[in-house]
């Protein structure tokens, strides 16, 4: 009996430290400056359980990468090879291989027949870096920020949620059942489309920008898709451009690059329950055939 209280207890101890715990994570007062930060979710044509890349889009959204994220931030879990294989932007593999010999970061390779480490242009094998050799570096040039690589930008960002505590047990129940795990790409869309002047009152930090999703709202990029400088798609590519869609096709971009596998994967999630529902079919009718010659007493 005392042993039965005393787990008693502890279970009600542990339940009430995982809610407090819940209570602090998500309260309002979390979000920096003391005001929860708004993302909206956007529709996204890979989102959910049938989700799939939009092509033109991904190519769409390479380019602005490369007119304007490439000046700054490297992909350096992505290879050039990538870009032509099935389930990216799928570019012809020509295409690519004159892209990389030209992409303007070359490539570190040696050492040469004397010693000597040298610069070559990029192969198809080669990752795409960006233009600073370490971070020392990176941070020097910008003024102590860093621009981080974008290859796993979406799956390290994602949402706040500030309701409160006994609201998330539904929320968390409709995104499992909505599949939903666009919380990255939507916060980088909206950080891209947030800049603007700051409020009244606000005071901004010398070399910093307001931007509305950024949490504390100060940033020290500089916005990367001003709206007179859009970055402008071919007259095939399948949209007009603005800051909007630019944001959108780049955001799209990332997504693939941290997640290249998501159209295989889902496809495969697919196949194996379907395979697990015809498994579970066939038990059933094979358990009633077996125990239907059982008599019963």
């Amino acid at each position: 009996m005392k042993t039965l209280m005393s787990n008693t207890l502890r279970a009600a101890g542990m339940l009430a430290a995982v809610l407090a715990t819940s209570a602090v994570m998500t309260g309002p007062g979390n979000a920096a400056g003391g005001e929860p930060i708004h993302i909206e979710r956007e529709d996204w044509s890979f989102g959910g359980f049938f989700g799939h890349f939009d092509r033109p889009q991904l190519r769409r959204g390479f380019q602005v990468y490369k007119d304007v994220c490439a000046a700054c931030h490297g992909l350096s879990r992505v290879y050039f090879r990538n870009l032509a294989e099935p389930g990216g932007p799928m570019f012809d593999e020509a295409s690519v291989q004159a892209l990389a010999k030209d992409w303007p970061n070359q490539i570190t390779d040696g050492p040469n027949d004397e010693g000597n480490m040298f610069q070559r242009p990029a192969k198809l094998s080669d990752p795409i870096h960006g233009p600073y050799k370490n971070e020392q570096e990176a941070r020097f040039v910008n003024n102590g920020a860093y621009p981080p690589d974008l290859s796993n930008i979406i799956k390290a960002r994602t949402i706040e949620n500030h309701d409160a505590w006994y609201a998330h047990v539904f929320k968390m129940g409709r995104d499992i059942l909505t599949g939903y795990q666009e919380a990255g790409a939507d916060y980088v869309h909206a950080l891209l489309v947030g800049y603007t002047d700051p409020p009244s009152g606000f005071e901004l930090s010398e070399g910093m920008h307001y931007n509305k999703a950024f949490p504390g709202h100060q940033i020290a990029m500089n916005p990367p898709i001003p709206p007179e400088g859009a970055v402008e798609y071919q007259e095939n590519a399948g949209a007009k451009s603005s800051l909007e869609q630019n944001a959108r096709d780049v955001t799209a971009f990332l997504a693939w690059a941290s997640d290249p596998s998501l159209e295989s994967r889902k496809r495969i999630g697919w196949q194996v329950m379907l395979y697990l529902l015809v498994t579970t079919v066939l038990l059933y009718i094979a358990k009633h055939r077996i125990w239907a010659r059982v008599k019963k007493r």
